[in-house]
């Protein structure tokens, strides 16, 4: 009798411990809402490595968490004027949740062709906070993933997506939709075909691209390249490289921690400080570089302002130019470089300089174009500065620092 009893104690462990194996029975229930017919559909999977979410329609928000087990809650939205119409409706919309190997799945697939134009669904999941990947697709509904360890990736065939406290590399990407980052932990892949861009803090690298709408970056440790077709940059912060490259808006960057590149077809430039060589051009915008080491600054019809500050890196030869526009230059007073400036049509225009060390002089008379040059070594000379406008006031001034 003891060895029977063992026996069936040893069978009934094993079932109980396959059973824990198995996901629950989703439930589910329809129910009148407003001037329609919703219909839930709650379940839970067992954890898993990874979570798979891949939907024909509807918005999905995954909500990482303490709890071990992946729960799931689906609410489908019918506009039908009948229940049994709205049913219909909702059997032709299969919801599927299953465990294979160490990927969780839930899927939604319409059953015979398109979607109905007035119905919509919503997919909300719970997971555990440790998962090592969660990957979201929907052809067309709003992603929103928070509170994941590892890798997330996401991508809408036109829908918003919102992403934070992600520990690990984060890939998104819509077709039209707005893309917000709260917190990376990993490196950033995002890509939208018309909306806009924010990150507000990123550990890894950046690549950001919008077909037209603004990109904005709060703070970033790495290097990022921010790209838009017609939109506006704007960088608070970011240590590394930045190149930031639009079709017509204009560029705003804070601190950078090294080099930047910077190019707009016909917005302004702005530039905070930059611990690296500068290069900045725009077809017809105003340019205002502060802080730079070295800068290679280009407009086609705008002003130029650039303050320089002595560097103990690599320094290299600067060049500031405008078609049309006056250029004021900065120049701290322990600053060596070399300066070589020149006005091309001077009638009514002149380089003025705090510099004794600044020789100006003028060719030209009366009755013909005039130009203006100036060239000089300070503190004894060193990487060299060139300054040209085609019709505009020159003006170097002193600082502190």
């Amino acid at each position: 009798m003891l060895k029977i009893s063992l026996k069936f104690a040893g069978t009934l462990m094993m079932l109980v411990s396959l059973a824990s194996l198995v996901p629950a029975q989703p439930q589910n229930r329809v129910y009148r809402e407003g001037g329609g017919w919703a219909e839930e559909i709650a379940g839970s999977l067992p954890a898993a490595k990874n979570l798979r979410v891949k939907v024909d329609a509807g918005s999905v928000r995954i909500v990482g968490g303490s709890q071990q087990s992946i729960n799931y809650v689906v609410r489908n939205h019918a506009y039908s004027s009948s229940e049994d119409k709205a049913r219909r409706e909702f059997d032709s919309y299969k919801i599927s949740a299953y465990v294979r190997g160490d990927t969780a799945w839930v899927v939604g697939e319409w059953q015979g062709g398109r979607p109905p134009s007035k119905c919509s669904a919503e997919f909300v999941i719970n997971a555990p906070r440790q998962m090592e990947l969660v990957k979201i697709e929907t052809e067309g509904g709003s992603v929103s993933t928070t509170g994941i360890a590892g890798r997330a990736d996401a991508q809408s065939g036109g829908g918003s997506i919102h992403l934070d406290d992600i520990g690990g590399a984060i890939n998104a990407e819509t077709g039209g939709g707005s893309i917000d980052v709260g917190s990376g932990g990993g490196d950033l892949n995002l890509h939208t075909g018309g909306g806009s861009i924010e990150i507000r803090a990123a550990k890894g690298k950046i690549n950001a691209e919008s077909g037209g709408g603004s990109v904005v970056l709060i703070s970033g440790l790495q290097g990022a390249v921010l790209e838009t077709g017609g939109g506006s940059i704007q960088v608070k912060k970011c240590t590394g490289t930045v190149k930031a490259t639009t079709g017509g808006g204009s560029i705003d960057l804070g601190d950078i921690g090294g080099p930047a590149e910077i190019e707009t077809g016909g917005g302004s430039i702005r530039l905070g400080s930059a611990k690296g060589l500068v290069r900045a051009e725009t077809g017809g915008g105003s340019i205002e570089l502060n802080g730079v080491p070295a800068a290679r600054a280009e407009t086609g019809a705008g002003g130029i302002v650039a303050k320089f500050v002595a560097s103990t890196g690599e320094r290299t030869d600067s060049v500031l130019e405008t078609s049309a526009g006056d250029i004021t230059v900065y120049l701290a007073s322990d600053l060596a470089i070399t300066i070589r400036a020149s006005i091309e049509l001077a009638n009514g225009h002149n380089i003025r300089s705090d510099f004794p060390d600044i020789h100006v002089r003028t060719e030209g008379g009366d009755y013909g174009p005039k130009t203006v040059s100036a060239d000089g070594r300070l503190n004894g000379g060193g990487p060299v500065l060139k300054v040209r406008t085609t019709t505009g006031d020159i003006t170097f001034r002193r600082t502190s620092r």
